[in-house]
């Protein structure tokens, strides 16, 4: 311990008077939160006899009990009713519409959930519910509270949903009429406008023309914007109650009008309730009456109405596929640069208003262009659409680079998610946008993984099968920078607290083996796997990581690479130091009987699991006492005999050592599991017919890859002894070329001598010889050298008949008869006449025909 140091304080009295103060202070702070404890008083009114039943304790606190208790029956009603509905409503239910007519905002908001909730849980009868509950609605729906009388109009447009048409009628329908008239209140004729759109849908068209028609086209011209605006969102409800040829005549010139309107939020309600309407109307009126509407809307967008700037970019995807039949070629590329000035809007300096005046971009409108660019990445696939896939490259690639490029994150956020989409109508050019798949999954925004990680593994394989090349080898060379951008973002992942996003990367990164080669997998990600299973602590990151390692050596193809994986799993997790790795190998073992056939669990997996009946932490055992039964159904018998022994006898062990009682309680009950199971035999059963099957299939494919990786190392080794007899060959013709060479000078003067004299003596002839013998012993290797190896039969083959004064010691070798063409092509024609070579040839045949591998042939001269 340290010593107390008494130096550093100060006992004077002054000091002392300054601590005496302070505790003063602290007690004067203590005093209000004493204060705020319920007196004995207090606790006594708050206090209900416990032999009350729910009813009872129910009207005991809405008459006489506190507004936080009144508000707890309130909320407590669905579970009222569903108990017992009867004397719910007879007792309790009247209690609430009294307290309700003094309640505050808290009680009335949580009675508007409580009564919406009943309705979903139908607890009772429709007719039972408009008869009770209806008309309580009815009465709160104008509260002065807009909070509370929106949580009202909700439920009851829910109720109306439900209720019979002539309920609706009378309870709802005929009171609209006074309650959207002029005189009523703002807050009235908003309901009555809501309530409007939600009824159009309830009545036939003829119905909805003569009752609630004329109220619809006074509500639009109310002179509060606010309920044109509101009116003016729910014509599209009720034009598609009316029916096309109403919504021509009646709705469709009421839209033209509010389009024109003086509040702007009234213009941009019609401007949306045109777009969602467009399949309601004809080539006529979308041409001429739209269309100019539109135009007119993207004009003012730049220039005087920049408010509904942030609306036209969100629906200009919906409305140029919608208007796409009437355009001409001008007015198609007009929309399309406009929907380009906006993927880029606010990226300059210019604001668009002036061309050579700069402005200052407030907060406001920098938040306004964001969303514009953020809606332009939204309707990015729509405009791909509009263009036609074809076009991509050439019209819109650029937009898409800076979409993806965009500094801002919600931009790139909202083109990670729509990126599959992208890749799925660009088809077979998918490839032009690889660049932008790598940029993505390096950037810097977590977010943007996560939205991009949803359908990674889509938008892989369409990478990879979507261009002309379908080769497995050239599917990786059309994504450079792949590999390297999958790695860097799990690392990034990895390294960040977001350790959901890390979780869903690894679960979609077990797509890789249908991406990329097995190698690859094993040396830049099967690694990584386990080093995240062996130092990780989220604990579901651990098993993402475990379930994908497992899938990559499911489709590992050598074998050699397989056993180093597996004795990895077993030394380092099975047999590791930490109790916790011991934990991640039974949690591995499970995903390997899910993946793998039970051969290769009981191979190689089962025996190290059953050594963890031995471990020193009770957890683990634990673990591995639930996990027993499924280890079980991995045996077949009679095949596995040896190991449903080894299994019963580490059960007995346990049933006899263990000493926790509740690692013992946990045995108890897996032995009685045990004894209930069933153990499949190696013959199908139709018990187990399709888990059989299903097996069956698993060791197939194993069987398969091992095969696989048989007829790849024939095909290597085939592979290196052809290379190597070919650079054999080459080198044998190379030596014989030259050979040849020396062969066909010295043969040329043996003839040129034997043919200028025939009548010479014999002096000669010997010298002649003596120059055949020296040339012989000089360029051929010793070993042919010998006469009397060479057969009779070959010897005496035609050429001392051909070409006289060549003697029979003269002797050639050939290595194979290849060098036969080469020699008569080259020299061979200079050296012997035609029927010379042609001989040649056939006595080589005649004794190398029976034996493929034949020795050097040789050829006397």
């Amino acid at each position: 311990m340290r010593p107390i140091i008494f130096s550093k304080m100060d006992f004077s009295h002054s000091s002392l008077f300054g601590y005496i103060e302070d505790l003063q202070e602290l007690t004067i702070i203590e005093r209000p939160v004493r204060r705020s404890l319920k007196t004995p008083e207090e606790i006594e009114r708050l206090t209900v006899d416990e032999e009350l039943s729910d009813i009872e304790r129910a009207v005991y606190l809405l008459s006489s009990g506190q507004d936080i208790q009144g508000t707890s029956v309130v909320a407590n009603l669905p579970v009222l009713m569903r108990q017992n509905p009867a004397e719910t409503l007879r007792r309790v239910l009247p209690k609430i519409r009294e307290v309700l007519h003094v309640a505050g905002v808290e009680m009335q908001l949580t009675a508007a959930a409580s009564f919406l909730t009943v309705l979903q849980e139908e607890s009772v009868s429709i007719h039972t519910y408009s008869h009770s509950f209806l008309h309580i609605i009815l009465q709160n729906l104008e509260h002065r509270d807009a909070g509370v009388s929106n949580a009202w109009l909700e439920t009851l447009l829910a109720v109306i949903e439900a209720l019979p048409k002539e309920t609706v009628r009378h309870e709802i329908l005929n009171p609209l009429v006074s309650k959207a008239q002029l005189s009523q209140t703002l807050q009235s004729r908003l309901v009555s406008c809501k309530i409007m759109g939600k009824v159009a849908n309830k009545f036939e068209a003829h119905i909805i023309k003569r009752e609630v028609l004329p109220l619809v086209k006074s509500l639009c011209q109310d002179v509060e914007y606010e309920v044109r605006t509101c009116m003016c969102r729910q014509l599209e409800h009720v034009a598609r109650g009316i029916g096309t040829e109403l919504t021509k005549t009646v709705v469709l010139p009421e839209l033209v009008e509010l389009a024109r309107d003086e509040g702007s939020s009234v213009r941009l309600a019609a401007f949306e309730t045109l777009v969602n309407l467009l399949d309601m109307f004809d080539a006529d009126d979308r041409s001429q009456t739209v269309l100019p509407l539109v135009k007119s809307f993207c004009e003012k967008s730049f220039k005087a109405d920049e408010s509904i700037l942030v609306s036209l970019s969100f629906h200009l995807g919906k409305l140029c596929n919608g208007l796409y039949g009437i355009f001409t070629p001008e007015q198609h590329l007009r929309f399309l640069e406009f929907y380009k000035k906006l993927s880029t809007l606010g990226l300059q300096q210019e604001n668009g208003h002036n061309d050579n005046q700069l402005h200052l971009q407030t907060v406001e409108q920098e938040k306004k262009y964001i969303s514009v660019r953020k809606n332009c990445a939204y309707n990015f696939p729509a405009m791909i659409v509009f263009v036609d896939p074809k076009n991509f490259h050439l019209e819109l690639y650029s937009v898409f680079f800076c979409l993806c490029h965009d500094p801002e994150v919600p931009v790139r956020y909202t083109m990670a998610i729509s990126f599959f989409e992208v890749a799925k109508l660009l088809n077979s050019d998918v490839y032009t946008i690889h660049k932008e798949l790598v940029t993505l999954l390096q950037d810097e925004s977590l977010e943007v993984l996560d939205a991009l990680v949803g359908h990674l593994p889509e938008i892989l394989e369409l990478m990879t099968n979507g261009g002309e090349n379908n080769g497995s080898e050239s599917k990786l060379l059309s994504i450079p920078d792949l590999i390297p951008a999958l790695t860097t973002a799990e690392q990034r992942a990895a390294t960040s607290l977001k350790w959901r996003t890390h979780e869903k990367l690894l679960q979609k990164y077990a797509c890789l083996p249908h991406i990329i080669s097995s190698d690859q997998i094993y040396y830049r990600f099967l690694h990584r796997m386990l080093t995240i299973i062996l130092t990780n602590n989220v604990l579901p990151v651990q098993k993402a990581a475990a379930r994908t390692l497992c899938v990559y050596l499911r489709y590992n193809r050598k074998q050699e690479q397989r056993h180093e994986v597996i004795q990895k799993l077993i030394e380092q997790l099975g047999q590791g130091k930490s109790y916790w790795n011991r934990l991640r190998f039974l949690d591995t073992c499970e995903f390997i009987m899910e993946l793998f056939s039970k051969s290769f669990f009981c191979k190689y997996f089962f025996l190290p699991v059953l050594e963890l009946t031995h471990d020193p932490v009770a957890n683990v055992r634990m673990k591995l006492c639930c996990l027993l039964p499924k280890v079980k159904s991995t045996l077949k018998i009679p095949t596995d005999k040896h190991l449903l022994q080894q299994l019963e006898l580490c059960i007995r062990k346990l049933l006899c050592q263990e000493k926790d009682k509740d690692v013992l309680t946990i045995v108890k009950r897996t032995v009685l599991e045990l004894d209930r199971m069933e153990i499949s035999v190696d013959a199908f059963q139709k018990r187990f017919y399709e888990n059989d099957l299903l097996d069956q299939e698993k060791e197939r494919q194993e069987h398969l890859l091992l095969e696989m990786e048989k007829l790849e190392k024939e095909k290597q080794k085939n592979e290196g002894r052809s290379t190597n007899i070919n650079d054999k060959m080459f080198e044998k013709k190379r030596r014989d070329s030259k050979t040849s060479s020396v062969l066909a000078k010295s043969i040329n003067l043996s003839i040129s001598g034997s043919s200028s004299g025939t009548s010479a003596g014999k002096e000669e002839k010997k010298s002649k010889l003596v120059r055949s013998q020296s040339f012989s012993t000089q360029v051929l290797h010793p070993k042919y050298s010998n006469i009397d190896k060479c057969p009779n039969k070959s010897s005496a083959t035609g050429y001392t008949s051909s070409v006289p004064g060549i003697g029979k010691s003269c002797m050639l070798s050939f290595s194979d008869d290849s060098f036969w063409a080469h020699s008569a092509g080259n020299s061979g024609n200079a050296a012997f006449p035609p029927g010379c070579s042609r001989n040649l040839f056939n006595s080589a045949d005649q004794k190398n025909s029976g034996n493929k591998e034949s020795q050097p042939r040789k050829m006397s001269m």
